[in-house]
């Protein structure tokens, strides 16, 4: 995924659909950014939770659960940006 425009869906356990807009270069990187902007609002998926991540610049939704994106942060980097990366996104998780 370029870096890019994205918007990042979740529907709460209410049924309430919640969105949020953020700029990022991986499809993991645009849900942690979204999970903690959704986080600031009080309505962060929950561990079990699912969400959406639509590319806008090229029209293009990729579904991802929440138990995908803690296995991708918890696998072992390929190289060095993505150790990075992945050290990043868990910090950002760990601070919400």
């Amino acid at each position: 995924m370029p870096a890019g425009a994205c918007t990042v869906s979740s529907t709460g356990p209410d049924g309430i659909r919640h969105f949020g807009n953020v700029q990022a270069e991986t499809l993991y990187e645009a849900v942690v950014l979204a999970i903690r902007a959704l986080g600031e609002h009080e309505c962060a998926p929950g561990a079990g939770g699912q969400l959406e991540v639509e590319e806008r610049s090229l029209a293009v939704t990729h579904p991802v659960s929440m138990a995908k994106v803690q296995d991708w942060l918890r696998s072992s980097a390929k190289s060095p940006s993505d150790k990075i990366m992945k050290e990043r996104l868990k910090g950002l998780l760990a601070s919400q």
